[in-house]
């Protein structure tokens, strides 16, 4: 691996991992606020699966996703495998829960706050979950970050969907797995110090955005 080509899989790292929390966050924010302020039966039980699935092994998820995505399975017509869309897609898989999970926690406390309220004013349940997930927006973001972090450092699951293909589906955790197999160690250290730098940077952007937007508010 050539130094030019660290620009290359860093940009590659990054648009996967924030096309798969964006995508995740979607799904995730919605879901997970819908069981704050919707009583059905069996909620406690659809939480408590929700929780567990945050420590499903990746690897096992890489394998489901390239069995549904390999030539005998049921997408394999799409032709996916290998590619950056099977690796967004197994990081969507990994991730949907916890920022679910998350946003669960958070929406919960806010729904405490406003239930009284709520249902005195007839709410719809379109209108209550608009209202607790803008006011909920920082939560959301802290979850929604977490899940970031934990897609980037993502490694098994990569490797199985993506096949870690030079100039179409390497990332840096891949590589560094590469690398320090090689015994490239100062490279992979490099490799390490770039996600590390990346991780924060959106970390630290997304703050700075709340932190202006609440500066506006003032």
């Amino acid at each position: 691996m050539e130094w030019a080509d660290l620009g290359e899989i860093t940009l590659r790292s990054l648009a996967v991992s924030l096309s798969a929390t964006a995508l995740a966050a979607a799904i995730a924010m919605p879901f997970g606020a819908w069981l704050a302020v919707r009583p059905f039966a069996g909620r406690r039980w659809a939480v408590a699966t929700l929780n567990a699935l945050i420590g499903i092994p990746p690897v096992v998820v890489g394998l489901v996703v390239y069995l549904l995505l390999s030539r005998s399975g049921p997408l394999g017509v799409l032709g996916l495998l290998f590619t950056p869309w099977a690796m967004i897609l197994a990081q969507v898989v990994i991730i949907t829960p916890l920022i679910a999970s998350l946003t669960h926690q958070a929406m919960r406390d806010l729904w405490l706050t406003y239930r009284d309220l709520l249902v005195s004013l007839n709410a719809t349940q379109s209108q209550r979950l608009r209202l607790v997930l803008w006011d909920g927006r920082r939560a959301l973001l802290t979850a929604a970050l977490a899940g970031f972090g934990r897609a980037i450092g993502e490694v098994g699951a990569i490797m199985i969907v993506g096949g870690n293909i030079d100039h179409a589906t390497r990332v840096l955790t891949t590589a560094i797995t590469l690398e320090t197999s090689k015994g490239n160690l100062w490279f992979a250290v490099t490799l390490g110090a770039v996600l590390i730098v990346l991780s924060l940077a959106v970390s630290l952007t997304a703050h700075a955005l709340t932190r202006t937007e609440r500066r506006a508010q003032w």
